[in-house]
């Protein structure tokens, strides 16, 4: 028997994924649960298992590409009798499937459907030409062809069944001869582990060169599609100003202790969400959702261009020390792209702090999902009016809420500010207990 593989939904929002590499050959014996392929989902790499055992037959999209979930990427093979009868499956579906002609210019029709059906496209021994005379094109390997004006029916490919990919594009563009791509396989519906470390080397991301159109990656495609998700949402921003002469003391004391200002920031927050829990709330099927945690996700560029939001799971019940430990793995993880889905899809309030880069002020998307995101600006030393009626220095910070509207009115926004502020400012040692 031969099984059809599937690119996994490894999320609840992942609609494509990539493939980071493989641990199998074609050919080789896959046992069930069995790890065959790393993929990258929205924001992370993810280990997958195999729900079949038997031999890895057909592969069809190499390191590198993306496939939109559901699509088949391989076939497995029962028995190692059955694996040219597989590669031979894949070679019939691939023939059947339309791809692009040297030089034509598809519909938009055309190119849905070859976006679909281009990862399946196999030709017969090692040609570029599939037995109607087209030539078998990854999609963004023919969108790069457009953007770098390179003549797709002159490159000899070096994907899957002489399938031309990006790389041979890419090649041909900088007058290099094409490196072969090792073709690995895929695997289906899975069991998700976290990501181990593997000898496989990811396909490097694509240069940015002046001048040239370079593609999202998955994790900005990621923060796109949330951020186009948010526009939904009426939002209004309510901004405050909190002395911080306080907290910026007890981190001094406390910093070397391993203690961090992000901790600090999100204890004082989850204390103060204990009292306005409606801040804690979304809307979800016209009504509010109220859930059973207050779970502290926390904005953090990636090196590699994107965002992704680590979450403090709990925090208004841990203490400092163990925020501060927790939040250091989180984002040494999330940097290597190893952390679990509920491990940065599970905030019910988010912080972005931008203050240490000097930034004063600023206001938040809210990211889907929740009904608050506090943008956090720089402490910065402010001649203010003392209490005796003369002038004196203290260092203040900006922080802007955006809200829900429909979940969260602007008294409630008032409200949980003006007791955030008398947390930081004048009991700052709550944070410690």
């Amino acid at each position: 028997m031969i099984y059809e593989v599937f690119m996994p939904a490894l999320s609840s929002t992942m609609t494509e994924g990539k493939i980071v590499s493989w641990t199998k050959e074609p050919g080789d014996k896959v046992e069930k649960g069995e790890t065959v392929v790393v993929v990258e989902s929205d924001k992370a790499d993810m280990d997958v298992e195999s729900f079949y055992e038997g031999y890895l037959g057909a592969i069809v999209v190499p390191a590198g590409e993306t496939a939109p979930v559901g699509e088949a990427i391989a076939l497995i093979a029962e028995t190692e009798a059955e694996i040219a009868t597989a590669q031979q499956q894949a070679a019939g579906q691939a023939t059947a499937a339309p791809v692009e002609t040297p030089g034509a210019i598809a519909d938009t029709q055309q190119e849905a459907l070859a976006a679909v059906v281009a990862p399946m496209a196999a030709v017969q021994n090692g040609s570029t030409a599939a037995s109607n005379g087209r030539v078998a094109v990854s999609p963004r390997a023919r969108k790069l062809a457009k953007e770098l004006k390179v003549d797709l029916s002159t490159l000899r490919g070096s994907g899957p069944h002489g399938r031309i990919v990006a790389e041979d594009v890419e090649a041909a563009a900088g007058g290099q001869p094409a490196v072969k791509t090792p073709t690995v396989p895929m695997t289906p519906p899975p069991s998700v582990t976290p990501l181990t470390p593997k000898p496989a080397v990811a396909a490097p991301a694509t240069p940015a060169i002046a001048g040239q159109q370079v593609p999202l990656t998955t994790l900005q495609n990621a923060v796109v599609r949330n951020m186009v998700a948010s526009l939904e949402v009426p939002t209004y921003h309510v901004g405050y100003t909190i002395t911080t002469d306080n907290l910026d003391k007890l981190y001094k004391q406390i910093k070397s202790k391993g203690v961090t200002m992000t901790a600090l920031l999100a204890k004082a927050v989850a204390i103060t969400l204990q009292k306005h829990p409606l801040l804690n709330a979304s809307y979800v099927n016209q009504s509010l959702s109220h859930p059973a945690a207050i779970n502290i996700a926390v904005a953090v560029a990636m090196e590699d261009g994107g965002l992704i939001t680590p979450v403090l799971q709990r925090a208004d019940q841990l203490d400092l020390y163990t925020l501060s430990r927790t939040w250091k793995d989180l984002v040494d993880r999330a940097r290597s792209k190893q952390l679990q889905p509920v491990e940065y899809n599970s905030g019910t309030f988010t912080l972005s702090n931008l203050g240490m880069f000097g930034v004063d002020r600023f206001d938040a998307i809210l990211p889907p999902g929740t009904g608050a995101i506090l943008a956090i600006g720089a402490s910065l030393p402010t001649v203010v009016a003392t209490d005796d009626g003369l002038l004196g220095v203290k260092r203040q910070m900006q922080v802007n809420l955006t809200c829900d509207h429909r979940v969260i009115y602007g008294a409630h926004a008032a409200a949980f500010l003006k007791d955030l502020a008398k947390v930081i400012d004048t009991n700052v040692q709550s944070l410690t207990l």
